[in-house]
């Protein structure tokens, strides 16, 4: 439970920043990815790829000739990408941080509003949101598999070790065993000593001895 504390903060962290910038983006940039060159009186598009653009001050104006610039336009990405509500807020922010086509948003801003505060807000988003932020949230996770990666590697030495100790115990035991039946002698209630199979072997070859001498005579 204590190896996912870091992770979980880095977690409330992250969110922390998407939410603070969706709010921002809602603020600035509502209904603004919305307008785009038409020709006038219709409702076809000026352009084969329509843009975002601006009625008047530093935003992209329609230069086709015919067109004027309105506002019903879905918006880039099939109305995907805008600060409309707080849900397409904070899932444009995360595309921006994770910098998966994050200047094309700001451009697409650009067009629609100039070139101030669309720069302001996405570069300090990329800066602030993905270098920093998101190294953090990696630098954590690498550090957490590597203790994890430690951890796994000396459990596993430490049972090799235990399984060394013990077959070095079991070997140590049965030498002991081997050397103490070795020297063994065995005596009867009397205190006499017991035949041992040497013993045996000399009594039995003694018995037939007539046999094999009876052989080599023959022989």
């Amino acid at each position: 439970m204590k190896a996912m504390l870091p992770l979980l903060h880095i977690a409330l962290l992250v969110l922390f920043v998407i939410i603070i910038y969706a709010i921002i983006g809602l603020e600035l940039f509502i209904g603004r990815m919305h307008k785009s060159c038409y020709y006038i009186g219709t409702d076809n598009y000026a352009e084969d790829d329509p843009v975002p653009c601006a009625f008047a001050g530093h935003g992209r104006q329609c230069v086709v000739n015919g067109s004027e610039c309105r506002g019903k336009w879905a918006g880039p990405n099939g109305g995907i990408t805008n600060f409309d509500n707080f849900f397409f807020a904070m899932l444009t922010v995360f595309q921006c941080i994770t910098m998966e086509g994050w200047t094309d948003v700001l451009y697409w801003m650009n067009d629609a509003i100039g070139f101030e505060m669309p720069w302001v807000y996405f570069v300090s988003l990329v800066v602030f949101g993905s270098f920093f932020v998101l190294n953090l949230v990696l630098g954590v996770l690498s550090g957490e598999f590597s203790k994890e990666r430690e951890k796994a590697q000396a459990r596993g030495d430490f049972q090799k070790l235990r399984e060394k100790q013990q077959m070095e115990e079991d070997l140590s035991g049965y030498m002991d065993w081997i050397t103490q039946a070795e020297d063994m002698d065995e005596f009867d209630e009397d205190g006499n000593r017991l035949a041992n199979l040497g013993d045996l072997g000399d009594k039995k070859k003694g018995k037939f001895g007539w046999f094999s001498h009876s052989n080599d005579t023959h022989g």
